[in-house]
């Protein structure tokens, strides 16, 4: 029998991951967060008050044995002047097949079948949730798309109203033989899934180790300067007794033409792996060069990655 793995995130870091991951005999259940906002999604999220479908695509398309062609398919977004316009039609299958079973989770199963899923999405909520941020210099921002473009440093996420968690993402943490956390944007997809008592009450009563799969570089708006410890830290704090067993980090040196193209054009700088640091937050570090270039864009090796994440429950 397959071991059971749990991964918390969610967007693009997380799909990633997951490509990897289906690779190796392993039982996935991934946990998406839901409180995306921006673009398609938010403008479905206010018009038929649904969690956040954007996310939700992507992991289903990350975890699908389907032809390609299929992924063109649901990540096409309409360019047009009518109401189409920038939705994309993955978003509009999961709409609608949510409004048909009644429910998210429903929904996604049923497109799930089409798609022969490698694995489970389950949704973190069922409910229409909203992330807020309190920012360092005092400020509170309410909505994901909003605390990301905010220019300054975050103190603390929180939701508005709390959410009731989906029971299947309590009982897929009971039965895990690990628990992933993503990389991806920390305080947007990661943590708003560690801000629920009912999860950090599962976590904690799990004897599973906790591994992160770190980001290459840094986000701005959101871990502007942050190392690899910067990292544990933050999560550790969301955490709650239980914290991180094991990172998995990047050691490999990113060309420094590239590293310039990234921070002059999109701000983002080489997560730097503090090995001294890191290992004062008690973690045990796999190191490895994950970086691999793909039409001139850097991503993580997703094959090490998920033979890093099977090696640790062989």
């Amino acid at each position: 029998m397959n071991k059971k793995v749990v991964v918390l995130g969610g967007g693009t870091g997380m799909s990633c991951l997951i490509r990897g991951l289906k690779k190796f005999p392993l039982d996935i259940t991934t946990v998406v967060s839901v409180c995306d906002d921006g673009r398609s999604t938010g403008r479905l999220r206010n018009e038929f008050n649904i969690p956040a479908v954007g996310d939700i695509r992507q992991i289903l398309v990350s975890l699908s044995e389907t032809e390609p062609l299929v992924e063109k398919l649901l990540n096409y977004r309409f360019n047009t002047t009518s109401d189409l316009n920038g939705h994309t039609v993955g978003n509009l299958l999961l709409t609608a097949s949510s409004n048909i079973t009644g429910n998210m989770s429903d929904g996604i199963e049923t497109l799930g079948h089409v798609l022969n899923l490698k694995g489970r999405v389950l949704p973190l909520t069922e409910d229409n949730v909203t992330l807020m941020a309190k920012m360092q210099d005092g400020s509170i921002i309410e909505g994901e798309h909003s605390i990301t473009e905010y220019n300054g440093k975050i103190e603390q996420v929180y939701y508005k109203e709390e959410p009731i968690i989906n029971e299947a993402v309590l009982n897929a943490i009971k039965e895990a033989d690990l628990i992933i956390l993503s990389m991806g944007s920390l305080y947007t997809s990661i943590i708003p899934n560690l801000i629920c008592k009912d999860i950090i009450n599962e976590i904690d009563k799990s004897k599973a180790k906790i591994v992160y799969t770190c980001n290459i570089m840094t986000q701005p708006g959101e871990t502007d300067d942050y190392k690899v410890s910067d990292h544990i830290k933050t999560l550790n704090k969301y955490l709650g007794k239980r914290k991180i067993d094991v990172v998995i980090a990047n050691n490999g040196k990113i060309d420094r033409k590239l590293a310039r193209k990234y921070s002059n054009l999109e701000q983002k700088d080489p997560v730097v792996l503090d090995v001294k640091e890191t290992k004062e937050e008690n973690v045990k570090i796999i190191s490895e060069n994950l970086v691999i270039i793909e039409n001139n864009l850097l991503r993580h090796d997703i094959l090490k990655l998920g033979f890093h994440i099977f090696s640790l429950v062989l």
